[in-house]
């Protein structure tokens, strides 16, 4: 079974912190359940020091280029 709307939102506020510069924070859907999404603005550098999951939910990550509040 996939993760809840609240658990996935609760896993955003987290990511929001965590990832706090250039990239915008969102929420999408997967499966049966949903997923943090983290738009960057470049790639990751350090690849292997990003987590993969807040709390048990997973995190999408997208280069997007510039972000801009919709």
């Amino acid at each position: 079974m996939g993760h809840t709307l609240e658990e996935a939102r609760a896993a955003k506020d987290k990511a929001k912190q965590l990832f706090a510069s250039n990239v915008g924070v969102g929420i999408t859907k997967v499966d049966d359940g949903y997923a943090v999404k983290v738009n960057l603005r470049n790639p990751l550098v350090d690849k292997e020091n990003v987590p993969t999951a807040i709390d048990g939910v997973p995190i999408q990550f997208e280069v997007v280029g510039e972000i801009r509040k919709q």
